[in-house]
Protein backbone atom coordinates (compact mmCIF):
# COMPACT_ATOMS: atom_id res chain seq x y z
CA UNK A 1 0.00 0.00 0.00
CA UNK A 2 1.27 3.52 -0.72
CA UNK A 3 1.67 5.78 2.23
CA UNK A 4 2.51 9.60 1.26
CA UNK A 5 4.25 11.56 4.22
CA UNK A 6 4.65 15.39 3.59
CA UNK A 7 7.14 17.82 5.66
CA UNK A 8 8.60 21.36 5.25
CA UNK A 9 5.71 23.45 6.64
CA UNK A 10 5.72 25.76 9.30
CA UNK A 11 5.12 29.51 10.34
CA UNK A 12 7.02 32.51 8.02
CA UNK A 13 6.44 36.05 6.98
CA UNK A 14 4.84 37.15 4.17
CA UNK A 15 7.29 37.19 1.32
CA UNK A 16 9.46 34.16 2.60
CA UNK A 17 9.74 30.99 1.40
CA UNK A 18 9.32 27.26 2.36
CA UNK A 19 10.42 23.88 0.94
CA UNK A 20 7.95 21.11 1.04
CA UNK A 21 8.50 17.51 0.56
CA UNK A 22 6.30 14.26 -0.37
CA UNK A 23 8.26 11.46 0.31
CA UNK A 24 6.52 7.90 -1.10
CA UNK A 25 6.77 4.13 0.26
CA UNK A 26 6.74 2.80 -3.02
CA UNK A 27 7.62 3.92 -6.50
CA UNK A 28 4.14 5.62 -7.59
CA UNK A 29 5.94 8.47 -9.34
CA UNK A 30 7.28 6.81 -12.44
CA UNK A 31 3.69 5.97 -12.90
CA UNK A 32 1.32 8.55 -11.73
CA UNK A 33 1.78 12.47 -11.96
CA UNK A 34 1.84 13.89 -9.14
CA UNK A 35 -0.03 16.96 -7.05
CA UNK A 36 -0.02 19.08 -4.40
CA UNK A 37 -3.17 19.94 -3.15
CA UNK A 38 -4.23 22.54 -0.08
CA UNK A 39 -6.92 23.29 2.19
CA UNK A 40 -7.41 26.41 3.90
CA UNK A 41 -9.89 26.76 6.64
CA UNK A 42 -13.45 26.42 5.93
CA UNK A 43 -12.55 26.54 2.01
CA UNK A 44 -12.42 23.24 -0.55
CA UNK A 45 -8.86 21.54 -1.27
CA UNK A 46 -7.81 22.43 -4.36
CA UNK A 47 -5.05 21.65 -6.26
CA UNK A 48 -1.93 23.83 -6.67
CA UNK A 49 0.63 22.52 -8.85
CA UNK A 50 0.84 19.29 -10.69
CA UNK A 51 4.30 17.30 -12.27
CA UNK A 52 3.67 14.61 -14.54
CA UNK A 53 5.93 11.67 -14.93
CA UNK A 54 7.45 13.36 -18.14
CA UNK A 55 8.01 16.50 -16.06
CA UNK A 56 5.56 18.48 -17.70
CA UNK A 57 4.09 20.97 -14.60
CA UNK A 58 1.18 23.23 -14.45
CA UNK A 59 0.13 25.46 -11.88
CA UNK A 60 -3.31 27.60 -10.30
CA UNK A 61 -3.14 31.16 -11.58
CA UNK A 62 -2.59 31.99 -7.93
CA UNK A 63 1.07 30.48 -7.61
CA UNK A 64 1.93 30.74 -10.89
CA UNK A 65 5.64 32.49 -11.03
CA UNK A 66 6.25 31.83 -7.15
CA UNK A 67 5.91 27.76 -6.99
CA UNK A 68 7.60 25.43 -8.28
CA UNK A 69 7.07 21.50 -8.19
CA UNK A 70 9.55 19.10 -9.09
CA UNK A 71 9.90 15.69 -8.57
CA UNK A 72 13.35 12.66 -8.13
CA UNK A 73 12.29 9.79 -9.08
CA UNK A 74 15.20 7.97 -7.41
CA UNK A 75 14.12 9.22 -4.03
CA UNK A 76 10.23 8.78 -4.43
CA UNK A 77 10.04 12.31 -3.58
CA UNK A 78 7.90 15.66 -4.83
CA UNK A 79 8.60 18.73 -3.71
CA UNK A 80 6.87 22.32 -3.80
CA UNK A 81 9.28 25.24 -3.62
CA UNK A 82 7.54 28.03 -2.27
CA UNK A 83 8.94 31.65 -2.46
CA UNK A 84 6.84 35.10 -2.13
CA UNK A 85 4.62 33.37 0.07
CA UNK A 86 1.21 35.50 1.10
CA UNK A 87 -1.09 35.59 3.79
CA UNK A 88 -3.88 33.50 1.53
CA UNK A 89 -1.33 30.66 0.95
CA UNK A 90 -2.03 29.40 4.77
CA UNK A 91 -3.61 26.08 4.46
CA UNK A 92 -2.25 22.26 4.88
CA UNK A 93 -0.12 21.37 2.22
CA UNK A 94 -0.92 17.83 0.71
CA UNK A 95 0.39 15.73 -2.00
CA UNK A 96 -1.12 12.88 -4.10
CA UNK A 97 -1.71 11.65 -7.98
CA UNK A 98 -2.99 14.27 -9.94
CA UNK A 99 -6.13 13.49 -10.09
CA UNK A 100 -5.73 12.32 -6.55
CA UNK A 101 -6.66 8.97 -5.53
CA UNK A 102 -8.56 8.37 -2.20
CA UNK A 103 -6.41 6.01 -0.16
CA UNK A 104 -3.24 7.68 -1.11
CA UNK A 105 -4.34 11.18 1.38
CA UNK A 106 -1.69 11.95 3.97
CA UNK A 107 -1.74 14.07 7.26
CA UNK A 108 -0.61 16.85 5.13
CA UNK A 109 1.64 19.79 6.33
CA UNK A 110 0.26 23.15 7.82
CA UNK A 111 1.77 26.59 6.29
CA UNK A 112 1.25 29.17 7.73
CA UNK A 113 2.13 32.77 6.54
CA UNK A 114 1.71 35.55 9.30
CA UNK A 115 3.47 38.59 10.82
Amino acid sequence: QVQLVESGGGLVQPGGSLRLSCAASGSIFSIYAMGWYRQAQGKQRELVAAVTSGGSTNYVDSVKGRFTISRNGAKNTVYLQMNSLKPEDTAVYYCNSSPPRLGYWGQGTQVTVST
